[in-house]
């Protein structure tokens, strides 16, 4: 039977572990079931991009994926295959603008062995002082993209949730790597949180730089890391722009987002709070081809 420690290997054996390490943050993206607006793999490729890192340890993806369920991609060149890209989950040291270290995990969501996982990402989280945890990723909600995106919160104690979501009560979800990392980070007393920013329904296919913008506020100003922001918001003025004429060149693409303009301007002000999920606006069938032709126009206009 395989080990949690199985699963990985230390790539990077001269960092400090155990409590001689100094207090860390691991922030966590995992790309698979869920990730609207591509927001939580944007938000990671933001890090590593503009942040110091270096690779701490990797996973064993043969051992976690599933390859027919989510292919990868390989290149076909005139008359031969080239440019296998393979698929990764790894475990990078970060510093943050102030200085402070912490630790990203991305990569592909694991398909098998999601117990194991878990425990390999505890033991991770022992091995370098980690004293919370934050995923990130993004939902599809029925939300104007004119309007200051929402997210939700969620957490193992209700003392780490400090800002109020949309609705209460229950509901039952699929299950996804990360929600079930987190409910066993709790069973075993670790801290553990997470933020879904609510991208536009409409724009849920496509990479939207403002949602992966709002998760790096909301990890900075729940963590205390200084993250920059400058590129995504510079990227995310530009998509604004490019969606907004996109709207304005369609009278029904722009009847559609005033439609859920007046509606989330009502829930704003509404005192009961109402829920904004896209189950309570027009469904696909409704918003009718104009704005299929509308999305299947972004995507070419947009060459990210």
């Amino acid at each position: 039977m395989l080990r949690p420690d199985d699963l990985y290997e230390i790539v990077d054996e001269s960092v400090a572990t155990g409590p001689a390490a100094s207090p860390k943050v691991l922030v966590h993206s995992l790309d698979g079931f869920m990730d609207a607006g591509q927001a939580g793999r944007v938000t990671a490729d933001h890090l590593l991009e503009v942040l110091d890192n270096r690779l701490l340890a990797r996973f064993d993806v043969d051992l976690l994926h599933d390859y027919r369920a989510r292919r990868p991609e390989v290149t076909f060149a005139e008359d031969r295959f080239i440019d296998y890209t393979p698929p990764q989950l790894s475990l990078h040291l970060m510093t943050d603008d102030a200085g402070v270290e912490f630790l990203l995990l991305e990569g592909v969501e694991p398909d098998n062995h999601w117990n194991r996982f878990a425990g390999a990402v505890r033991q991770l989280i022992e091995r370098y002082n980690v004293t919370l945890t934050v995923g990130v990723h993004g939902i599809p909600m029925g939300v104007p993209h004119t309007r200051p995106l929402g997210l939700t919160s969620h957490a193992t104690r209700p003392e780490l949730v400090t800002r109020s979501n949309i609705w209460d009560g229950e509901m039952r979800l699929p299950a996804s790597a990360a929600t079930m990392l987190q409910v066993r980070l709790g069973e075993a007393g670790k801290d553990a949180m997470g933020f879904a920013v609510h991208v536009p329904h409409y724009l849920a296919e496509n990479r939207f730089p403002g949602a992966a913008l709002a998760l790096v506020h909301a990890v900075s100003a729940a963590t205390g890391l200084l993250l920059p922001s400058k590129a995504l918001l510079d990227e995310a003025a530009v998509t604004g722009r490019m969606v907004d004429e996109q709207v304005e060149a369609s009278e029904e693409a722009a009847a559609v987002v005033n439609a859920l303009e007046t509606q989330y301007d009502a829930a704003a002000g509404s005192i009961s709070r109402g829920s904004l999920l896209a189950g309570a606006t027009p469904s696909a069938e409704e918003l009718g081809a104009e704005v299929e032709q509308f999305l299947a126009e972004l995507n070419r206009d947009d060459g990210n």
